[in-house]
């Protein structure tokens, strides 16, 4: 939150800056550039290398014979670009409805050419006028004898009939050097922004008349040995460098120096907040010496893996201390997380507290009720289900027992949450999955006890960057290992025509006292939708491929009674193969099943995939996954191919995510490939509000500058507590500002 009374400039509204106003700070709003320092913030999406401009002739020549480029050298992607300076001469909408083409004609004194754009043709021919003169960029092609651009960026230089000096940006020298000189800016925009003036030109005129303003009240906030250590350029040397530098070398300097500050702010903010967590002293100290603990490890048809033996250490530590557990459990599926915190619970229980199990679903609370009822069969503890779909009787009953304190272990989904539910002694929340709940569901049920000890469980390896920015204000413990018996799954990638051959093998699969799992995507975002074609799938298999077999569905529309009754029948083997959609991605658990069908595979993360993956393997037989896939795109997979029915692009995604799904059954391998080719905001499949939007670093492309920031920003923590030091006083200064409404009170 931004202080409205800052006394800092960079940070007062973007409203009152030159050239801005109160027309186009409502739009900016939108894209969160709300101060100065936003708009400077605001960097380029990449950069063009204009330091030549051709001809249209000289234009023609390049495209006739082209000179092999090396390609970007800039991580921000500097494109060697050509770039022409000419006046329009014409302008027309060729075609109708979708296949309609926009085609303005530039010439100048050695000839002309075509700039072309398919699709909001009804936007381009509103934005030029006959005589205008106009810097066009781009990758030239040869089209019918002509040359042309298409898309190209395009930059007003000036209008027909203005003089040098009615040019916008001052004059015509000037707008000719700021547009076509240099490495030159592009910035993001959209057609709301390009209406009030603000496209990729507009930006570079206003972000370079709020530098010309304010270049000299900007403030340092890093530490003068930060900026020493780390060989960090000024703050205002790095944002001139980073809109309009004088070369690759400068640019480089100033976005690593704004990246490594965003970076270590975020990170100080997490270091502040977990040393106020670590001052919290009003927790539950609980007494980690458990009879009944011990009983269940005594008793388990297996033994505990190093790796658990390793988490529940680290986790009994946390809960003997009175300061309040906030601790992350990472597991790969099938890594014995459950078990884990099932020790927990039971040593909460023996203190005579309570614990509370979360679960995103029904059919996954339903799955970790059923476990721990099986896991603790014999000792004296209740466990109770709470779920929304539990008949009125029934829930009277639950919440009865969970008011009175009768059950030690209350395991529900978002139905914990509610007012009626009210814990007679809560020490104790396990969150399962936890990136599925936000921030307040999870303070809500904290704030059903006195400081609960917390502990948040995911089955979706993390990879250490995502980790650090997630999760960075928690304790973190790690189960690396399965189970001994536990054999790798065995994938393959095969395309659609190979459907005869994978029938066969699941009925001979079948035929030795096995079960097989197959699953369709969700095409679109429908439930009707979704029903229609998994229903669809079930009767093709039971008529056609499998009519000898017993064939089952389950899917996200059923009653939980319905998919108890389908989910029981498949447990106990009266259904050989369940038909099913992503409602099973967790907590469906049947070691029986040992083959796992995916229809469509390309259509799925890598992250869902290798969820899905998961859900066979659960016992000592070797197990087997399937990616049914297009033809092209199992080509792609098995031999790296380039093919002509997709874009590269399309190619390679869907191709590197299968391929690394036949190569690996690493989680956290999978978590790393799928960070790399999601990106961080879609890394679990929708945008959560839990990952920060950074305005200038990549948390993939930055992990190394990630590191250094969360070092040295811990480091001063540990150091300073309160940023009373003279060296920390900015910092403080900054914190108060923009962070006091969440952080400790500092300074």
């Amino acid at each position: 939150m931004v202080s409205q009374m800052s006394s800092d400039p960079l940070h007062r509204p973007v409203q009152y800056l030159r050239g801005i106003g109160p027309r186009r700070s409502p739009i900016l709003e939108k894209y969160s550039i709300r101060t100065v320092f936003d708009l400077l913030l605001h960097v380029p999406r990449r950069y063009l290398d204009r330091t030549s401009v051709v001809s249209i002739r000289d234009l023609r020549r390049a495209v006739e014979t082209p000179e092999v480029e090396d390609g970007a050298s800039l991580q921000t992607e500097v494109r060697r670009d050509f770039t022409v300076l000419g006046d329009v001469r014409s302008f027309r909408v060729i075609g109708f409805g979708p296949k309609a083409r926009f085609v303005l004609v530039l010439g100048d004194s050695t000839g002309t050419l075509q700039c072309v754009w398919f699709g909001g043709v009804q936007y381009w021919k509103k934005a030029f006028t006959m005589g205008e003169v106009l810097a066009v960029s781009g990758q030239p092609t040869a089209y019918g004898g002509a040359v042309q651009f298409v898309h190209p960026d395009i930059d007003r230089i000036s209008r027909r009939g203005e003089s040098p000096g009615d040019v916008e940006a001052g004059t015509v020298d000037w707008a000719a050097r700021l547009n076509t000189g240099g490495l030159v800016p592009l910035y993001p925009s959209g057609q709301d922004l390009s209406r009030v003036g603000l496209d990729s030109a507009g930006f570079r005129r206003v972000i370079h008349g709020a530098l010309e303003e304010h270049l000299d009240e900007i403030r340092e906030i890093l530490p003068p040995r930060v900026l020493s250590m780390r060989r960090l350029i000024p703050l205002s040397q790095a944002l001139r460098a980073a809109h309009f530098p004088k070369g690759e070398s400068e640019l480089r300097e100033g976005l690593r120096r704004l990246k490594y500050q965003e970076l270590f702010v975020f990170e100080l903010r997490l270091a502040l907040k977990r040393r106020a967590a670590r001052e919290e002293r009003d927790g539950i100290a609980f007494g980690i010496r458990s009879a009944l603990a011990r009983r269940l490890v005594d008793t388990l048809p297996f033994a505990l893996t190093r790796a658990q033996v390793r988490v529940v250490k680290e986790i009994t530590a946390d809960m003997a201390s009175p300061r309040p557990m906030n601790r992350l459990l990472q597991g790969d599926v099938g890594s014995g997380k459950t078990v884990v915190a099932l020790l927990a619970m039971l040593i909460a229980a023996e203190n005579g507290y309570q614990s509370a199990f979360l679960a995103p679903t029904e059919i996954l609370a339903e799955q970790h009720f059923q476990t721990l009822a099986a896991l603790m069969n014999g000792l004296p503890v209740s466990v109770r289900l709470l779920v929304g779909a539990q008949r009125s009787r029934l829930r009277r009953d639950v919440l009865e027992d969970v008011r009175s304190g009768g059950a030690a272990i209350v395991v529900g989904t978002h139905a914990l949450l509610e007012k009626s539910v009210a814990f007679e002694r809560l020490g104790l929340v396990v969150i399962d999955e936890q990136h599925r709940f936000g921030v307040l569901q999870r303070a809500g049920l904290r704030g059903k006890g006195t400081n609960p000890d917390v502990l948040v469980m995911t089955a979706t390896p993390i990879p250490r960057t995502l980790s650090l920015t997630l999760y960075g204000d928690l304790d973190v413990s790690v189960i690396d290992e399965l189970p001994k018996d536990r054999k790798p799954i065995r994938t393959t990638v095969s395309d659609e025509s190979a459907k005869a051959s994978v029938f066969r093998f699941v009925r001979e699969q079948i035929a030795q006292g096995r079960q097989a799992y197959f699953v369709y995507p969700l095409v679109e975002e429908s439930e009707a939708v979704e029903l229609k074609a998994a229903t669809s799938h079930m009767h093709y298999l039971q008529d056609e491929v499998f009519p000898e077999l017993r064939v089952g569905l389950i899917h996200g529309r059923m009653t939980t009674e319905e998919k108890d009754a389908v989910m029981s029948a498949f447990k106990s083997g009266a259904l050989h193969i369940l038909v099913a959609t992503t409602v099973i991605e967790v907590g469906i658990d049947v070691a029986n099943a040992t083959v796992m069908v995916i229809e469509d595979a390309e259509r799925f993360g890598l992250s869902q995939l290798h969820q899905l993956r998961g859900r066979v393997g659960r016992g000592a037989d070797q197990a087997y996954c399937i990616l049914l896939t297009k033809h092209w795109i199992a080509q792609r997979a098995r031999r790296g191919a380039t093919l002509p029915d997709l874009s590269l692009d399309q190619q390679r995604q869907a191709g590197r995510r299968l391929a690394a799904m036949a190569e690996t059954t690493d989680g956290f391998r999978i978590a790393e490939m799928d960070l790399q080719l999601r990106g961080p905001g879609d890394f679990f499949g929708t945008r959560q509000s839990g990952i920060p939007q950074f305005k200038v670093a990549d948390l993939v492309a930055d992990s190394a500058l990630l590191e250094e920031a969360r070092t040295d920003a811990f480091a001063i923590v540990e150091s300073d507590p309160v940023l009373n030091r003279d060296e920390h006083r900015a910092l403080a200064s900054h914190v108060k500002t923009h962070f006091a409404d969440e952080l400790l009170k500092v300074g």
